[in-house]
């Protein structure tokens, strides 16, 4: 299965309104595990819909080698489906079930085929993907959302493709399901292309796919290595922009230069031959070949120019745009020493469930602390934190909470106004900012120019998160607490980088529920707490390898 690969030839595509996606895109994805990034709305999703066959493309085509196998995003499921029927195999257990109850009609054996272990090897496998004692008649509408896009990829892997696509396919996944998808996909020896924002899922790849611009390019190694590459790029393409600005002027200058020089020497002849007292029609000649030469220099100067303009033109486009947030928020600091929330015994039930078992759970958390609260779906995670917030009272226990205030975004993002712009939520929210300080606000979080009057309900969730942040962290009081609930949901890697680098610029504490392991260290997570089975216990961090 080494050799199965993809190939598009001339790709075209372009959606009923008239929004082109691609035009004449080529490229051939070889066998091995190919990670594919770009930034959010570049068509990654739409690419893999068009190679799986989901979408017509307007014009050139497709070839997949093989057996293709395909997770989208979100799963086409119908209400009321079991684990089985999202497996594909429900047929099949019935026609067993038929045999074995002595049914043997032709029909039955030509349903099994050859997969009379089909019970056997799909427990298996939801086994190595770590969905152990889930009976095949359970309905989908009692799994968690992590555990139904694992049921998705154990549909797939269970009809053995030669070539498998993946979108997104650790969203929602906790720790533990993701450390067991990155197992199976290292193991994985057919081709393999993966849209993800999860980079310890594309530090696993053996090549990086970059979408840019409706082209795509490779890139050997792993994600950290196509980070280091593009990086490098960068600033080779800074500095050219740099040699090219610095060449630009210089021959402006020798063109200034070389007209002085014409003008003095037109000036001194015309003295001379006043002076020599010549015949006028052979002053005029001189004059018409002085003007002459001065017109072929100047064309020379002009094109030289106009070339020197062309390279910076060309530099300044190689140059990737610098996304990476700068703030300075200085009135979020919290003193090493001072006690921000302190809870002993917090219990409470939700839904008659109760969610913190026996004597409740104990969290103390002081000064600039960065704390990750993991755990498994539906452990209590994010009902912690809405305690934290205030936005929950406990049924058991005792809170305290530090004067000052706490900032929450929760995963819906939901701080914001959908009917005001971008510029109005951050009014409504500080209004202490004058419009002038506002606009630097937003513009520091890369809300430039037009963006910042942008309604709400049309930003992508990248864009909803930055505006959120601006919302949370410039309200007066700033917040000695910031609270973050699955952040990086459906962020592309820009986005991510994005929430990175702003993070960077708090001084207060912040709890921060997440999964992703590689984001959690990158904002220097110093505590790691983990939710499960109705307890709070504190863990070790995560092995960075």
């Amino acid at each position: 299965m080494s050799d199965a690969r993809i190939v598009c030839s001339n790709l075209s595509f372009t959606w009923p309104d008239d929004t082109p996606v691609f035009r004449d895109l080529s490229f051939t994805v070889p066998g091995g595990r190919t990670g594919l990034v770009a930034p959010n709305g570049a068509g990654k999703s739409t690419l893999l819909r068009l190679i799986a066959g989901d979408l017509r493309p307007g014009g050139g085509g497709v070839t997949v080698e093989g057996v293709l196998g395909y997770l989208p995003q979100t799963l086409p499921l119908t209400v009321g489906s079991t684990v089985a029927q999202v497996l594909g195999i429900a047929p099949v257990l019935e026609a067993l079930a038929a045999v074995e109850s002595g049914d043997v009609r032709e029909e039955h054996f030509t349903v099994i085929g050859s997969d009379w272990d089909v019970e056997e090897r799909t427990r298996a496998q939801l086994e190595q993907l770590g969905l152990v004692d889930i009976a095949l008649s359970r309905d989908l509408d009692t799994l968690s959302g992590g555990q139904i896009i694992t049921l998705g990829l154990a549909a797939q892997l269970l009809r053995r493709p030669d070539v498998l696509l993946l979108d997104e396919p650790t969203n929602n996944l906790d720790i533990d399901m993701r450390q067991r998808l990155y197992g199976v996909l290292e193991e994985w020896t057919g081709g393999l292309l993966v849209v993800s924002h999860d980079r310890a899922l594309l530090d696993r790849m053996d090549r990086i796919a970059e979408l840019e611009s409706a082209e795509i390019r490779f890139h050997g190694g792993n994600f950290t290595a196509y980070e280091q590459a593009v990086q490098a790029a960068r600033e080779v393409a800074e500095k050219n922009v740099r040699t090219a600005e610095q060449e630009v002027k210089r021959e402006k200058r020798e063109m200034q230069q070389a007209r002085e020089r014409a003008a003095r020497r037109a000036g001194n002849a015309a003295r001379t031959l006043g002076d020599a007292g010549l015949p006028k029609i052979f002053a005029g000649t001189m004059k018409r070949n002085a003007q002459e030469s001065a017109a072929r220099a100047n064309q020379t100067h002009n094109a030289r120019v106009g070339a020197a303009r062309e390279r910076l033109d060309r530099a300044q486009r190689a140059v990737r745009e610098d996304q990476r947030i700068v703030l300075d928020l200085p009135g979020t600091e919290v003193p090493a020493g001072r006690t921000v929330f302190e809870g002993e015994g917090i219990g409470i039930e939700l839904g008659g469930r109760e969610i913190f078992t026996g004597d409740g759970v104990d969290l103390t958390i002081r000064g600039p602390e960065r704390i990750a609260l993991t755990g498994p779906n539906g452990a209590g995670k994010s009902t912690l934190l809405r305690i934290l917030a205030g936005a929950l009272t406990p049924d058991q226990g005792r809170v305290r909470h530090a004067p000052g205030r706490v900032a929450y975004l929760s995963q819906r993002l939901d701080l914001l106004d959908p009917a005001l712009t971008v510029a109005e939520n951050l009014a409504a929210s500080a209004p202490q900012l004058s419009a002038a300080e506002r606009m630097n606000v937003l513009a520091r979080l890369l809300f430039r120019g037009p963006a910042a009057h942008r309604p709400v309900r049309a930003l992508s969730g990248g864009e909803r998160l930055r505006a959120s942040l601006a919302c949370a962290l410039f309200a007066e009081p700033a917040p000695h607490l910031l609270l973050l609930d699955e952040p990086t949901n459906n962020l592309d890697l820009v986005g991510v980088g994005q929430l990175e680098s702003a993070l960077e610029a708090y001084r207060g504490a912040f709890v921060v529920v997440s999964h992703d392991e590689r984001f959690l260290t990158e904002v220097r997570v110093q505590r790691w707490l983990r939710v499960a089975e109705g307890r709070l216990s504190q863990v070790a961090a995560p092995d960075p390898a």
